[in-house]
């Protein structure tokens, strides 16, 4: 073979080899990028925080964040960054047989506590918080809530302690000790979680001693003057008292209710009577729904609840 006809076999097979790899290269597919994870929101102000889904509803811009809705002026948006995951890391090569003898890695530090302060005292400890400004997005466990500025004095975040406290035990405070002792010592006394104590507190009275409702409700825990008399509560402005008999009756509610909360938190707040007479129900007072829905959301119990009048149950003859 001549060295023309060696050069021109050459580049045949060279062009053949080339349209073969190219072939190869249109027939692969062109991956498809993941989804965001979430959406970083930067405000004009230069605060940064995340959320899981985020929409536009005229001229504000809606944010979703583990159920939790909140919109905000559209003027008051810098800007809006989808998160991407994270590119998967290649699997790591170990050796067959770890060195036992080796050093150990570091153990990671733990987390900052942080603790958000209310009004009246009370403070919640909680997982994770985000500040808007309207207020703050917090995370407890596997629940988000959204609190109000109007609601929150400060926000403070510490060293953890050398051993963590559960959270139904130490991961909130009245601010007063003693009433959180009469919480604890009363809740062990009647086997109700100190937790679901504090929450009922909490949104009757502020932790206020002396409050009375407009309907007559009395103390920490709001005891009606029949109830109390019914619980033995002879001083229902004195805390002790008080609080014993208002975890007297969510014992009893309790195990009416068969440790039904909603069914609990529905009959504190308009009797027993009225769960039952709509067939152990939420009944469909605004108010009582309310109640069980604020109460509910912050202790965490789960289940469907009625949420307007048009879901209501049918009174029981």
């Amino acid at each position: 073979m001549t060295s023309a006809a060696r050069i021109i076999a050459v580049f045949v097979v060279c062009l053949l080899s080339w349209q073969s790899a190219e072939t190869v290269f249109a027939q692969t597919d062109t991956p498809t990028p993941p989804p965001p994870t979430g959406y970083q929101v930067t405000l004009s102000d230069g605060y940064v925080f995340v959320v899981d889904e985020v929409w536009k509803q005229g001229d504000e811009v809606w944010f979703r964040k583990a159920g939790i809705s909140k919109g905000l002026p559209a003027a008051s948006i810098k800007k809006i960054v989808p998160l991407t995951p994270p590119a998967a890391k290649p699997p790591e090569v170990t050796s067959a047989a770890p060195d036992a003898a080796g050093p150990k890695p570091p153990a990671p530090p733990e987390p900052l506590a942080i603790w958000i302060y209310l009004n009246g005292g009370a403070r919640l400890r909680v997982d994770e918080v985000s500040e808007t400004t309207d207020g703050a997005w917090y995370k407890r466990g596997n629940i988000s809530m959204f609190l109000d500025r109007e609601r929150i004095v400060r926000i403070e975040r510490e060293q953890p302690e050398a051993k963590a406290v559960p959270w139904r035990e130490g991961g909130w405070s009245s601010g007063n000790e003693r009433i959180d002792n009469l919480i604890k010592i009363n809740a062990s006394r009647f086997g109700v979680d100190p937790y679901l104590v504090f929450c009922v507190i909490e949104q009757e009275s502020h932790f206020k001693t002396f409050a009375r409702s407009p309907k007559g409700a009395q103390g920490l825990m709001q005891l009606m003057p029949g109830t109390a008399r019914r619980l033995g509560v002879r001083r229902p402005y004195d805390a002790a008292e008080n609080i014993t008999g208002g975890v007297r009756y969510l014992k009893e509610l309790l195990t009416m209710f068969g440790g039904r909360v909603d069914l609990v938190l529905a009959s504190y707040n308009a009797g027993e009577g009225a769960v039952m007479k709509y067939g152990r129900n939420v009944p469909p007072y605004r108010e009582t729904r309310e109640y069980v829905k604020k109460i509910g959301k912050r202790y965490g119990i789960d289940g469907r609840k009625a949420q307007d009048e048009t879901d209501a149950p049918v009174p029981q003859r």
